[in-house]
């Protein structure tokens, strides 16, 4: 019987550090793409005559509709064949952010329609425009109610950088099982790995409850 060999990890620290590393760099790209690409969505919803809400809707029901690891073999091996050709760190954090906008999308567009329409017409009945209205009024109030959301949603997208490595990114996930089949000790890098997991969701549900604190002590003001 095989025993356990903490020593498997140590001698490949550089290694998981570079991965970790890689992973924490992909995943806050994503989230950023997804975010910026979400919010975007969200406001053209607001503003946009009903083709340009019908497209985005598709567009939505689309990256929510098929799985992650899909759409991911898709851009990677697929995209060539329409004159798309990218790198797998490329492809991966694209990927990732296309994924997670389609998220972020819905959850600033319930942010904000939860804002009470009194809230609204008493802010033109003072003379603000639509815009005017939406940046001072919904949007202050809808940050508040969203963040739980909003973390949820990166804690989900910090595990789906697992799925890069099956395009060769390079990132934990990657490094480490090829440190197990190397070495045969899957047992002690897949407990790393999720430790490693286990801790970055902390990290991120800590960082969300914080958050959603001091946007409610700035609401309140």
């Amino acid at each position: 019987m095989a025993s356990f060999d903490p020593g498997v990890i140590t001698h490949n620290l550089p290694e998981i550090g570079h991965g970790l590393l890689l992973t924490l760099g992909t995943w806050a790209a994503g989230v950023s793409i997804g975010l910026l690409l979400g919010f975007v969505i969200a406001v053209i919803q607001l503003f946009a005559g009903k083709g340009v809400r019908g497209v985005l809707r598709a567009y939505i029901e689309l990256f929510r509709g098929t799985p992650f690891l899909i759409q991911l073999f898709l851009l990677y091996y697929g995209g060539p064949n329409f004159g798309l050709t990218l790198e797998p760190m490329t492809a991966g954090v694209l990927g990732l952010g296309l994924y997670g906008s389609a998220y972020f999308a819905e959850v600033f567009r319930a942010g904000f329609q939860s804002v009470p329409k009194g809230h609204l017409e008493a802010a033109e009945c003072l003379g603000l425009s639509r815009w005017q209205a939406v940046t001072r009024i919904q949007l202050p109030q809808m940050l508040v109610i969203i963040v739980p959301a909003l973390t949820n949603l990166i804690i989900v997208l910090s595990k789906e950088t697992a799925v890069l490595s099956i395009v060769t990114v390079p990132e934990l996930t990657f490094v480490l099982t090829g440190i197990g089949t190397e070495s045969f000790a899957f047992v002690e890098t897949l407990l790393v790995l999720c430790v490693c997991y286990l801790a970055l969701v902390e990290l991120t549900s800590r960082t969300g409850t914080w958050a959603e604190r001091r946007l409610a002590r700035f609401a309140l003001r």
